[in-house]
């Protein structure tokens, strides 16, 4: 065969290939797709503890840490890579080890948001619809115009009644638009409802209405978990999004203390939900796991309780009209992976700032679809996890 002749014949194939799947120019191929997906976040936790652990200057200060916590023997530790270990766990010794993660500023691994504000809604928004619009600009309880990639999965045969998004803050039925689909979402002060409840669950929903949350808007993460985590073993979903948030309230209370106490436990959660994951038949060896924030935060002790772009400071967030060119730093997040079509990278040393409307299209890639399928404007999958 002459060399003209296979060349030939080798790129008909491979045209032939893409025609087929009908791949975008940028998608990247994944050898082994995942049949399922869980995408967890936790609000407003900064790369600074993720990556650092324990914020000294923060936990030296008498008026974001109480005495009687002892929260400094709890997480410190002069060397870092010890201290985010103490702070999470289960994040270093499996997620990264057996994974990839990005964020890592101080190793010139960076990702950032896209919208122009900064804060929960918007952020939300952009992680599940791969987009970014301007006029989502602000928290309130307004059904999104826009589709999420879970919603989309809703119309494809093997995914009805397969999907559910669990949150504690109770503004994500209107940022998943509730009205428009028939996701299970349970959110808020949301009771776990829609299905055969076990003993545990009943108990549970009373529980909730008997113990106060610090907020009016957002109940204790331990009841989110485990109303997924129920949810997930009785129901079999193929792709849940877990929303934790107390992390941002503590940090907005200026509780320094009970934020790193929140997210120890949260990693918790997180290695609870991995080995449940790996011991459940369904999803062992069939399943990725996404993590990821919706913002940042300050890096001093004078903004770290905030978070808000320029542009949020002169409209929606005008009570921090004190910080003019907004929260600098709040824009920074981070994302990491683990399981089924990962490989273990490790912490990932970005060539370009990767965005959070990234996501979308990284999550529908890794479940083996096409992203341009969904929405031809959805920002391209974040190459470093392939």
């Amino acid at each position: 065969m002459s060399k003209h002749l296979f060349f030939t014949l080798l790129f008909l194939s491979i045209s032939s290939f893409a025609e087929t799947t009908s791949l975008a120019p940028n998608t990247p191929l994944v050898k082994d797709s995942a049949k399922n997906l869980i995408l967890i976040t936790i609000d407003g936790l900064r790369w600074q503890e993720l990556f650092g652990g324990a914020d000294k200057k923060l936990l030296n200060d008498e008026n974001f840490v109480r005495e009687s916590n002892h929260i400094t023997e709890k997480f410190w530790h002069e060397k870092e890579e010890k201290r985010r270990e103490l702070l999470m766990p289960f994040f270093w010794n499996t997620i990264v080890k057996e994974g990839i993660v990005i964020g890592n500023r101080k190793l010139g691994s960076t990702m950032s948001v896209a919208n122009n504000w900064h804060f929960s809604y918007p952020g939300y928004s952009e992680i599940f619809t791969g987009i970014t619009d301007p006029k989502i600009n602000s928290n309130k309880k307004v059904p999104n115009p826009h589709v999420s990639f879970i919603e989309w999965l809703n119309n494809k045969e093997s995914y009805v009644n397969k999907l559910a998004a669990f949150g504690s803050w109770d503004v994500f039925p209107a940022i998943f638009n509730v009205e428009r689909n028939n996701m299970h979402i349970n959110a808020g002060f949301t009771p776990a409802h829609g299905y055969p409840l076990s003993d545990e669950m009943t108990l549970l929903n009373a529980m909730q209405q008997e113990i106060p949350s610090p907020w009016h808007n957002v109940r204790l993460d331990s009841f989110t978990y485990r109303f997924a985590k129920d949810y997930l073993l009785s129901q079999k979903p193929r792709v849940m999004t877990i929303s934790f948030g107390e992390t941002d309230d503590f940090a907005h209370d200026g509780q320094y203390d009970s934020y790193l106490s929140s997210a120890h436990q949260t990693d918790k959660f997180i290695e609870d939900l991995w080995q449940t994951i790996q011991t459940t038949p369904e999803y062992k060896n069939k399943t990725v796991l996404l993590i990821t924030t919706d913002h940042g935060r300050g890096s001093n002790a004078d903004d770290w309780q905030h978070h808000a772009s320029e542009n949020a400071v002169k409209e929606y967030m005008k009570n921090l009209e004190a910080f003019p060119q907004g929260i600098v730093g709040s824009e920074n997040i981070w994302f990491a992976a683990i399981g089924t079509g990962i490989k273990a990278k490790g912490q990932v040393i970005t060539q370009n700032e990767v965005k959070q409307s990234q996501i979308a299209a990284t999550a529908l890639t890794l479940l083996g679809e096409n992203p341009q399928k969904f929405n031809a404007d959805i920002a391209s999958a974040i190459k470093d996890v392939f």
